[in-house]
């Protein structure tokens, strides 16, 4: 949603009038199928990589005020494209670690000002991002347009970001006039391991915040049919997402609704390329061991 935010080679852009044609014929492709077309709005922060960006990545601690305002404006203007071409909502990526969380964690945010220090200071960016998208759709008279919020629970760090945090940020997340949150996470089932509420599941944790608010949306290493099904069972999110399945299997969601499931392939066979349809450099990404992606056949 920026220049300075772009993490990835290929990274769509929604930053200016001239992404507008490429961001159409993407709202039409995805519609054209019978789905949503919701545009994720992402700045990777100090993940931004200047080999693509042009620019230096964006350190949090540095950031005049005037800085920090005009990214909030460029979430805005991110969201006008949008809804310009033809995308029936934003999400608001929130999660992995980063701008805006790197603005919520203690590990990233060292700010005195006010947006760092607290827990309320440190969650004024996301919600001031939030504020941005809204007042955006309602300038377009568009109630219809979705807007959502993407989050991690927890993070890894000594001083980052636990379930007491997570549980904080998605009470005032509520408040909002948001449609959804989407819970990242390596395992739909994952127990929290930090702060209030470690030992329980996450998920069934959040949704117990959101049930009746917003709708949830889970996710989390689903590959098999079975996987699947005990998401669905288990009544922890309303919707599920995946993307390890989706790598795997082009047309997972017809597979899934016709009931066969069980010819989902849940490893990549690296002898046959052509069957996943991946650009280059995501087939290659596949064989250097990242934990989000697909594990490969033997």
């Amino acid at each position: 949603m920026n220049q300075e935010g772009i993490s990835f080679e290929n990274q769509p852009r929604a930053i200016k009038e001239k992404d507008l044609p490429s961001l159409t014929e993407r709202a039409k492709i995805i519609k054209d199928q019978g789905a949503k077309a919701i545009l994720q709005l992402h700045h990777g922060g100090i993940d931004s990589d200047k080999d693509y960006s042009g620019v230096d990545p964006v350190i949090i601690d540095k950031l005049t005020n005037e800085e920090i305002n005009r990214i909030i404006e460029d979430f805005g203007r991110a969201t006008e494209l949008a809804i310009k071409s033809q995308h029936d909502g934003v999400e608001i990526h929130g999660a992995s670690g980063y701008l805006c969380q790197q603005f919520y964690s203690r590990h990233f945010n060292h700010r005195k000002d006010e947006w760092g220090g607290s827990d309320e200071k440190r969650m004024k960016f996301a919600l001031k991002v939030i504020d941005k998208c809204c007042e955006i759709k309602n300038k377009y008279k568009r109630p219809d347009f979705i807007i959502g919020y993407r989050i991690t629970p927890e993070e890894p760090y000594k001083d980052g970001l636990t379930m007491t945090e997570c549980i904080k940020l998605v009470k005032e997340l509520v408040k909002k006039p948001i449609q959804y949150l989407h819970v990242y996470q390596s395992y739909y089932f994952r127990k929290g391991y930090n702060g209030e509420k470690a030992g329980q599941i996450r998920l069934k944790v959040i949704h117990e915040l959101t049930k009746g608010k917003v709708s949830l949306i889970g996710c989390g290493g689903l590959k098999s049919f079975e996987d699947f099904k005990s998401a669905l069972n288990s009544g922890y999110s309303e919707f599920i997402a995946s993307g390890m399945a989706s790598m795997m299997n082009r047309k997972l969601g017809i597979l899934l609704k016709e009931g066969k499931g069980n010819k989902l392939e849940v490893e990549i066979d690296p002898k046959h390329p052509e069957r996943y349809a991946m650009p280059p450099n995501l087939w290659n990404m596949c064989f250097q061991g990242i934990s989000w992606f697909p594990p490969i056949k033997k």
